[in-house]
This record gives structure tokens, sequence and C-alpha cells, in this order.
């Protein structure tokens, strides 16, 4: 009767309603969980657009998404993003008014100014023209466009081939225009055809009246328009990309698109000054997209894109600079997006005097997959080092791992030899200084190191928002074979031609895929680094001061060696170099653990303290005396019954595919036949509830009694192996579907049904986590280090490890046994594994207690083991492994958990109470908070959109309750869950009085003017009274509309 009841009860209110939380609770979560999306690190995804404003010295990128970046000195950033789907195609910048203009794609301008409100700037649209998106004319496509020099008009030409001039101040269109057939009236009639549409145009740089209108047919008209009158005409046979004017005003340069050059004067119209210049002919070129013709007190400097040769290097992404003997051609591995050239005669404010030469310092060219700055004051033009929108995907992102709190010793090692790797960069300072950084310093020091497809790995300075490159360490130098040849063969000689350098850092091709990076593993206190790569192999690493010799010693290691009919398919492992090798300062090698199988690693986990590792593949996992550098113990994980046994399987690259299509049509003929049965035992079960062989656990989870008995008795037997197990009921199928305690009246919700999953998955044999822990598990009374395996098909595996005292350590050897087994349920994976003492504190990461850098955890007992799969976290009493607690969520939400961390949550307002909790994200892209060991829900909040998969796969939460995930192939974006942790940009960037023009006065309504009323003739009383009412409506209104703003006064 007890359990009708009870199944009543879960059927009408929900089997998981959690009792509500209680007010004192609700205002500390406030203090302690809020999600906010703080910044961005990397380089933003898709640029398309470039500008910079010289006198407050601010860069603008513009993207494809319709993002708007404003960059200016370290930690100087403004974000804004386009409501539209739509792109940017141009910027420009009012000078010295912290203001932009954006072009879109969808033939819209938009103005944009960073404001402050609350002593913190940010970046805000105010006015946006959209009448040519309106009225939807191909003619009046913006082609092109030109900010004038005081920044009061910006000239816009069309695909029909007349100029609209648009007014900032109003944001609006004048009423002049600059049509094609006025221009051509003055044009001699050997030019006067169709010149196609306005490709280009430029202001006359001493004469605001005049500028160069450049026609795509390669027409050139010097046009006055205070006369409305064309001054010179110029006729280029060629097809015209770009111009450019001399700083005189009385010469100018036109690009064409057939990779050559002219030089115009212009006081004669009849023949260019000097004849066409092909740099890189005789033969057929590529077209120079943009030419850019700067004075120096040496000779002058020409600087254009693109122009090579069609047939030799027509595939090449290069920016030419050309000064007197000096001549280089910048090579980039991605498509040039646009470029700048600054220029110190720009710099100057107004009250110097005119500047004699344009002198240029530094060239900015924007990549299609990076930013370049080059210094043209340095001899041999240097690139500089970038302080922020570094190219994080420099080779594809494979892995990444955050790290807080490093030491200060460690910090300056990782310093000192990054600093040894940059001797080719600029030593000048970065020269796009602009605002002000107000954000104050980290308290502490946190690394990003991102693992990469060439098998390097990059260590990125997370303190704060810029995240520079500290230190790159790449591991191809271990393994013999000729890795990173192709780089140093574009640097031969000078003697060739065009003399090619390539700069940048953007590398999107690998010399060998198996070098990838899979797994990452810092333990920051002993400075010990261990990789785990594609190939099976992991490499352990010391931090070293100085450069040495080092002869690394590779151990094999067969995870499959009781598996004699196993054949592997797959690629082979890399060799490692034999003898000494040289390896420069920073991490250096001093073991490999080559798995074999050499399958790409899945799981890692180091104790540096014990100094042991366990890695772990697709087929199994291997424990590893780093110390000793030998093999302590071997786990395969493969079915013995499955195809994998043989390769023959998804783990092998030669799956036989006739073998794939008969067991799809098997389990199709499966499902069909099971169908129709399995409704009709449905509805008989709902007919006769009571007769269910369920019961209730502790924990809130069904179990059919044999399942209950064996998970929560566990066999003690001396010398029997524990294996509590939680198997499928036979017909979960048909237990009734209770409903959540949020449904509405005469509604209800239906538990989503989680199905077993099949045992004999080509997968299951995979290790997703490995975890490390001193805690009970052979009695409650005494603990012991332990190693827990989980795995693709929720098998957990349990080793009791034996390590040697401490003055034994290099003698005697670490033995380990197999002491428990736990099988979960639905057979979920298995994400993350922790044990939490009885504070519900998880226990510190290794030698944290010895530096003083955590508490000593309580190990009087009452320990708890916290499993979380794709499916639900449960928690567990050790030693006797009792469930205590579960939350499930797929089965309450209909999610999969894909990412696990265990965060500190500290209080914003009282810094002395923190609490540790679970944060997860799922295959929906929302975030949420779980209390441990209560396992009730703090937080839920939409991160990211389901359908994106690399953000999904790339999330990453830090201790301190942030969180990075890939927003793009090379952007990082920073969220925080904790309102106590947030790390984001805070700036301010300080305008000259007067600067901005004052927002124009709105044209005053006209007043209106009283009309006698006419004389009403007289109501009845009754109607009088009646009409009462409604004049008395308009106070009461406006009484209740103060109320509120009274209250919050």
């Amino acid at each position: 009767m007890a359990a009708m009841f009870r199944k009543f009860l879960n059927q009408t209110f929900g089997r998981h309603h959690h009792p509500k939380e209680t007010e004192a609770r609700l205002r500390l979560q406030k203090e302690l969980f809020q999600f906010n999306k703080c910044s961005n690190h990397g380089f933003p995804y898709k640029p398309t657009a470039l500008a910079y404003d010289s006198k407050l010295k601010l860069l603008a990128i513009g993207t494809r998404s319709g993002a708007v970046r404003i960059y200016g000195t370290p930690g100087v950033e403004f974000t804004a993003q386009h409501g539209n789907d739509i792109s940017v195609t141009e910027l420009y910048f009012l000078p010295e008014q912290a203001r932009l203009v954006t072009l879109c794609s969808d033939n819209t301008l938009h103005l944009w100014e960073v404001n402050t409100a609350d002593g913190k700037s940010s970046l805000e649209e105010v006015n946006v023209f959209n009448q040519f998106a309106s009225e939807g004319s191909k003619l009046k496509t913006i082609s092109t466009s030109c900010l004038t020099a005081n920044g009061d008009q910006l000239l816009m030409g069309t695909e029909g081939g007349n100029i609209h001039i648009l007014d900032i101040k109003t944001f609006d269109l004048q009423e002049h225009i600059i049509y094609q057939d006025v221009v051509m009236q003055n044009v001699p009639d050997d030019f006067k055809v169709n010149p196609g549409a306005v490709e280009t145009i430029a202001q006359h740089p001493s004469d605001n009246n005049k500028f160069l209108i450049g026609y795509n047919r390669g027409l050139i008209v010097l046009w006055d328009n205070q006369d409305s009158n064309s001054d010179q005409t110029y006729n280029a046979t060629q097809q015209l990309e770009s111009v450019s004017w001399h700083m005189d005003g009385k010469q100018f340069m036109s690009s064409h698109a057939d990779g050559s050059y002219i030089i115009w004067s212009t006081d004669d119209s009849t023949k260019p000054k000097e004849q066409a210049t092909t740099p890189y002919g005789p033969f057929p070129c590529k077209v120079i997209n943009k030419i850019q013709w700067k004075t120096a007190k040496a000779d002058p400097v020409i600087i254009f894109s693109g122009g090579m040769p069609r047939a030799s290097y027509g595939d090449r992404h290069t920016v030419s600079v050309m000064q007197g003997n000096d001549h280089v051609v910048f090579d980039f591995t991605s498509k040039v997006i646009d470029y700048l050239v600054l220029t110190e005669a720009d710099e100057q404010t107004d009250d110097h005097e005119p500047a004699d030469y344009d002198t240029p310092h530094t060239l900015v060219v924007l990549a299609e997959e990076e930013l370049v700055l080059i210094d043209l004051e340095t001899s041999k033009w240097p690139t500089f080092r970038q302080p922020y929108l570094s190219s994080l995907h420099s080779s594809a992102i494979t892995t990444a791992q955050h790290v807080t709190n490093i030491p200060d010793s460690l910090w300056e090692k990782l310093v000192d030899a990054g600093k040894s790797q940059n001797n080719g960069f600029s030593a000048r300072d970065w020269p796009i200084g602009g605002g002000n950084n107000l954000a104050e310093a980290s308290a502490t020091k946190d690394l990003l190191i991102t693992g990469h497809e060439d098998g390097t790995l990059r260590f990125w300075d997370a303190s704060a928002t810029g995240m520079p490159l500290l230190y790159k360490l790449s591991t191809s130098t271990i393994f013999v074979g000729e890795f990173g040849g192709a780089d140093q063969s574009v640097n031969d000689g000078d003697e060739e031609w065009p003399p090619f350098r390539k700069v940048g850092t953007f590398d999107p091709y690998s010399d060998d895929p198996k070098l990838g990076i899979q797994k990452i593993s810092l333990c920051p206190l002993s400075e010990t680094l261990v990789v785990a790569g594609t190939a099976g192999q992991v490499i352990v690493t010391q931090m070293e001061r100085d450069d040495r010799d080092v002869e690394v010693k590779c151990v094999a290691v067969n995870v499959v060696s009781d598996r004699d009919n196993f054949v592997w398919k797959g690629h082979e492992a890399i060799p490692v170099k034999d003898g000494e090798v040289k390896f420069e300062a920073g991490f250096q090698p001093s073991v490999v653990m080559q798995l074999y199988p050499p399958a790409a690693c899945t799981a890692l986990t180091v104790h540096s303290e014990w100094q042991i590792l366990s890695a772990g593949t697709g087929h199994g996992l291997a424990l590893f005396d780093y110390l000793q550098k030998r093999e302590v113990l071997t786990k395969c994980t493969l079915n013995p019954n499955d195809l994998t046994g043989t390769g023959e399987s998804a783990m092998s690259r030669h799956k036989s595919f006739k073998k794939s299509l008969r067991e799809s049509f098997r389990r199709i003929r499966r499902r069909r036949s099971h169908g129709g049965h399995d409704n009709k035992k449905a509805k008989k079960e709902e007919q006769k509830p009571a007769e269910s062989p369920k019961k209730e656990t502790p924990s809130g989870e069904t179990k059919a009694p044999a399942a209950e008995a064996s998970a929560e008795t566990p066999a003690t037997a001396e010398g029997e192996t524990i294996t509590p197990t939680e198997e499928t009921p036979k017909k979960e199928e048909t237990t009734p579907t209770p409903t959540t305690p949020t449904q509405e009246a005469g509604t209800r919700t239906i538990e989503r049904q989680v199905e077993a999953r099949p045992v004999d998955d080509s997968m299951a044999s995979m290790v997703r986590t490995l975890y490390f822990s001193d805690t009970f598990l052979l009695n409650p009374t005494t603990h012991t280090p332990t190693l827990w395996a989980g795995t693709n098909a929720g098998m957990i595996y349990v080793y009791a490890i034996t390590v040697p005292a401490n003055d034994k350590r290099e003698s005697e050897e670490v033995s380990c046994q197999l002491a428990k087994e736990i099988h979960l349920k639905h057979h979920a994976p298995v994400l993350s594994i922790s044990v939490i003492d009885k504070n519900a504190c998880p226990l510190p990461e290794p030698l944290e207690v010895q530096h003083e850098r955590a508490k000593a955890p309580e190990m009087s007992g009452n320990h708890q083991l916290v499993i979380c799969s794709e499916e639900q976290f449960k928690i567990f009493a050790l030693p006797s492994l009792k469930a205590v607690g579960k939350e499930k969520v797929t089965a309450n939400e209909g999610s999969k958990i894909r990412k696990i961390g265990f965060c500190s949550f500290r209080s914003k307002s009282d810094e002395t109470y923190n609490e540790t909790d679970i944060a997860c994200l799922n295959n929906q892209g929302e975030l949420a908070i779980y209390t441990i060991p209560g396992l009730r829900r703090q937080l839920k909040s939409e991160c990211m959109k389901k359908e994106d998969i690399t953000g999904i796969g790339s999330c990453l939460f830090t201790k301190s309750g942030q969180g990075f995930y890939l927003i793009s192939s090379s952007e990082y974006q920073r969220f925080s869950l904790s309102p106590s942790a947030v790390t984001e940009s805070v700036c301010h960037i300080e305008l000259k009085e007067g600067m901005r023009p004052p927002p124009p006065e709105p044209e005053p309504e006209p007043e209106a003017v009283p009309v006698p009323e006419p004389e009403q003739p007289a109501q009845p009383e009754a109607e009088t009274e009646a009409a009462a009412p409604t004049t008395e409506e308009t106070p009461l209104q406006a009484e209740e509309t103060q109320t509120p703003a009274q209250e919050k006064n």
C-alpha cells in the first residue's frame, strides 16, 4: 500500500522535486552565482574592414558577422554588434571624436560612439542611414566611400556612377549629388564612354574642395566640388583599382588590374608623368588591389598589395614595400584583407606646423587569419610582438587547459624562456596606444595552455583581457622527422625574386597529424608538464632555465598485451630520436611513454607528489611511474566478444562496410519487431500500476530489487573484487512516466525515457576520465592512494595503489591492483570522477597542502564519491559505495552533459564565504550549477546555441568559476558564473573639449492655435455626472505612473 501511495505521489508531483530554497539561500545565490559573457580573446573571425584614428591612436576591425571591435593600448577594447545578419564592408573613424561610421553589406550606414557612463566607456550605436537599402536600387549600391579630412561629410560612390554626400552631423543626405552625366560633360569626346561604377575617391591633401574620382574602366577625374567642374581628366587603358596622392598634391599614383602602377601629374592629363611600371613583370601579373605613396627624409615609400606574377606566385598573399634599394615582399599565409600605413604627419596635433614629410613608421596588415604590424623605422623592417589580437589558431587548437595561481618562480621562467624565442621582433613599443586602461591588476597569475595540431603548446597570459603569448613549446623536436622544414625554405637568401619574407604566425599546415596534442596536464608547483598526443605518445617534461643536451628515454607500453588476436590497422607511432638532443630553456622532456596501439589519448591524469601518471585511449589505460621510468599497470577495456579484438571496429581505419550495414539492418528489424509488442505490454502495465516490481531507494532512484541489492550491498568476501553494479530493469520502458512539479493544471510533462546503451558499442571501451585520490577505498579507517578510471560505457575501474615512502621512492617499485568496479545503470559515458570530504570540499591538488595553497582535507572518514556521467550526477558513500544522492539531468530535461568543472564560488559581499559546486555545460548550450552533495540546481543560463558543436566541445571551466569556449576557430569567449570573478575590459577614452559637434536641435513643434469651442447646448444632469470620471482620468494615470519612481527613491 505504501509503495502504491509513493508511486501516486511521484506521478502527480514529480520524482525529482527538491524543496524550495529558503529566503536566505536565495539571497546568497545572488551573491554567488551570475552568468556574464566577459571578453573575447584571440583574433576576430573573418575580418572584412580596417580603420585607424591617428589622433586618438585607436584601431577598428569589422567582421563578416557584423561585429565591430576597437582596440587601443593593451587593456582598451570595445565590442559592438550590428543587429541584423550583415557584414561590415568599410569603416571610417571621425577624427578625434571616438566615433565610427560603418558601411554594411545591406547598403546601410551606422554611426557608433564611445560613450562613458558610471566611469566606464562602451561602444554604442547612435544613428542609422538606410535610405539606399530601403529603395533597393542596384544603381544606388555603394561601391566605395571617402570621408573628408574634417570628418563632416562622407562621399559615397555608387555602382551607377553617381556620388552622394552624407552629412555626418545630421546623418542624412545632402541635396547636392555629383551625377556621372555632369562629370562626363567636361570629359574629352574620346573618353565619352560609360566609365562604369565609382571605384575609388581620394580627397586632395591640401585643397578640401577637390578630389579624385576613379571609375572602374580606368577613367580618373580631378573634380572641383565647389565649382562643380572637372579640372583634369586622366585615362588609363587598364581597369582601375586604387589611387594615392603624393603629399605635395601635385602628383598621384594609380594601380591597375594588370599588376602595374602609373604616376600622373595633376597639371598634365595628356599622358602619365611616368610610364606604367609592373614591378614583377614582364609576364602577366595579378591585380594590385591597393597602393600607398608616402614621403620620407630618405627615399619615398611605395606600398602595395598583390601584383604577383600570375603563373608562378599567383597563390601568394603579399604586401610589397619599396624604398630606394630596399625591397621586401611580405608573404602571408592567409588572404590580405586591407592594410594601413601609420605616419608621423597624420599623428601630429593641430598646434604643430605642417610636416614636410609623411614619415611612415608602421605598416598594419589585416589578413584573414591574423593581424601583423611591421616596423618601418627599424632596419630590415621587423614585426611587432603583439600584446593582443594574437592568432590563437596559428595551428588548429585541439585541446586546452587553464591553470590558475601560477607561482612567481615558474612565471618568471616562462617569461624568460619566451623572450629568448622572440629575438627577431621590433624593440619599439606597441604603436597603437589610445585610451586608458582602468582595470585593476589581477590578484593571481593565470595561464591558458593551448595544444595544437602541429604538436606545439602555447602558453597565454590569461590574467587580463589581452592574453598575450608568453612561451611556445614544440614537441616535434623529440621525434624523428623533418618537421618545420617548410618554414625554413621561405627565408632562403635575398637573391630570389620577388624578395619574399614570410611574416605572421598563422600556419594552416601540419607536418604530421600524429604530432597533434590531445591532453595537457601542468602541475605548477612541481613545474612538471605532461602532454599526450594523437599517436599514443605521452611526454613528461620539466621546466629548466638553461639549454641542455638530454637523452630522452622511450618506454613502450602495450595496453592490449592480453589480446593475442588483436590487429592494429591504424597509424604507426612516431619514433623518438636516439642519443642526446639539445633542448632550449623551458620545458624539456625527460621520458616518453609510448602506448600501443598508438591511438589518440583520450584521458590523462598526473599526481606530481607520487610522481605517477595514467593515460587512457580507446583500448584501455596504463599507469606509469615517471620517476623510475617504468610501467606499473595496463588494463585493456575492450570487450572480449567485440570485433575490436581483431581490429575490425571504429578504432581501426578499415572497418568492414558490409558488416556495418548488416549490423544496422539488424538493429532496425529488432526495433520494428519489438515496437508493437512493447506498446501492447505498456498498455497492460498502465492498467495495473500496483503490480510494478519497482521500489524506491533513498536517493530517489527506482530500481529492480536485484539491482538494488547488488548496488547497495556489495560483496565483501575476503579476496573478492567488490563489483557494485546497476543492471538495467528488463521492463524499464513500461514504467509509468512521472510529471515534473512545474506542470500546469490539466497538463502533464513527461519524463524523458533514458534508454540503456548497447554494451557492445564499438566506442564503449574508450577511457573518458582518470582521477587520482587518497581516500577510503577498502575500509572506513584507512585511506590509500587510488586510481579511478571511467569509460564510455559507464564502467568505472577502481585501483588501489601502493606508493613507497619518500626515502625509498627511487629504489622500491610502485604497485597497483584492481579493487572495485562500478557499472552505471544506463552505460552512460563517465565524464568526471571526484572525491569530496565530509565538508563537501574536493580533495586538494597534489602539493597544494605542502605549499599552503589549500587546507588539509578532512581525513577522519565520511568521504563521498561524485560521479558525473553524460546523463546524471550520482554520489556514493565511501568505502561502501552506497548511493546517497542522484540528479537525473537527461531524464528530467532531455539534455546530455558535455563538460564538467568543480568551481569555487566566493560571495561578492562577504569574501570569507565560499563554496565548491559543480558547473556543467549540456548539449543544448546551457550552463548550470549544482551544489554538492545536495545536487540542487542553483543557476541555469543559455550560453551558446545547441548547433555550436565547436563551442560546446571546446568549453573548459576554471577553478574560480570562469570559463572559455571557442566562438570560432580563432577566438575564445570568456564567461563568468560568479559575480566576484569577472575579467573584462574596463577602459576610458578622453576627448578634447568641443571635439564632438553638439547634437542637432530638434525642430520646434508649431504652437497649437487655440480653436474656440462652439457652445454646447445644456445637457441633462445625468449625462454630466456620467462624463465626470472621464475628466479625472488623466491626473489619476499620472499619479499611478509616478508611484514606482517615488517608491524607488
